[in-house]
């Protein structure tokens, strides 16, 4: 099965769909803060370029490279539900929803695995949970969120250059969308974080890029602001090099020294955050 991916900034591939099963779903993380994971789909349309989580790809049998292709755990929310009433073991503590697949990406909204396990959680007191999306489709579950005790959304914003986005995120969208709707949940009185991550040398990481997107955060009434630089693992940093010197030539070279001393790349990116984090 394919699909296009709606918002998906113009791309006009098709996305490789296939229906899986799964043996669990609610697994550990070594996620700092957290104690589980939940990903009811593998692989992610958005297609992000500095994307960690393309590592999935050695696991997944998939002849598509990452971000053409969704795998949709049709049985997870049974399984999720099995985890939590049948365990001899209830499990208790803090889950992260979407950590290597977003959780609301554009097939969410045809299959809810999202929806469906969100309405589980919410009759699971023992679990406080939080959700980590770009999609301002989470604003369809609302009600169900408003039910979670200790809810909290997170959204990855790392730019507000729609030019940077379309390139570097292809199938999400669009920052703008992403700030509505972080601003939709605040009013809400939903509580809401942002994570600017990854910061990609001489595109977001420069001081103008940050300050905008900080100030622009601020307005929205978001007060929970988190940062951090590029992981460059060799899969991330080869398709980085590619993107860099097709569509940003200009600062290829940043990129590259930051990948040669990366030490003293984080320490100085550090004390710029903290510059303007104030």
């Amino acid at each position: 099965m394919k699909f296009s991916p709606e918002g998906s900034a113009g791309r006009t591939d098709l996305i490789k769909i296939r229906e899986v099963s799964c043996k669990s779903a609610l697994g550990k993380t070594g996620i700092l803060g957290f104690d589980y994971a939940l990903n009811p789909y593998g692989g992610c349309s958005h297609a992000c370029v500095y994307c960690y989580a393309s590592f999935v790809c050695r696991f997944a049998q998939h002849p598509e490279p990452w971000g053409e292709f969704v795998d949709v755990r049709v049985n997870f929310p049974e399984v999720l539900s099995r985890q939590l009433f049948r365990s001899r073991k209830p499990p208790r503590g803090k889950v992260l929803l979407g950590t290597v697949t977003d959780a609301y990406q554009p097939v969410e909204a045809r299959y809810r695995l999202t929806r469906s396990s969100l309405e589980i959680l919410a009759g699971y007191p023992l679990l406080e949970v939080q959700v980590l999306t770009k999609s301002d489709l989470i604003l369809r579950d609302l009600p169900i969120l408003r039910r979670l005790p200790g809810f909290q959304a997170g959204f990855t914003i790392n730019t507000l250059d729609r030019r940077l986005s379309d390139v570097l995120e292809p199938g999400a969208p669009s920052p703008d969308r992403r700030l509505a709707a972080a601003r939709e949940l605040t009013e809400a009185k939903i509580p809401v974080w942002v994570f600017i991550a990854p910061l990609l040398p001489g595109l977001t990481d420069t001081r103008e890029s940050l300050s905008s997107l900080v100030r622009a955060l601020r307005e929205a009434g978001i007060r929970d602001i988190q940062a951090d630089a590029l992981n460059p693992y060799p899969a991330v940093a080869r398709r980085l090099r590619e993107v860099y010197a097709q569509h940003f030539p200009g600062a290829l070279a940043e990129l590259e020294e930051s990948l040669q001393d990366r030490t003293r790349y984080r320490k100085d990116l550090a004390l710029r955050i903290r510059r303007i984090f104030g």
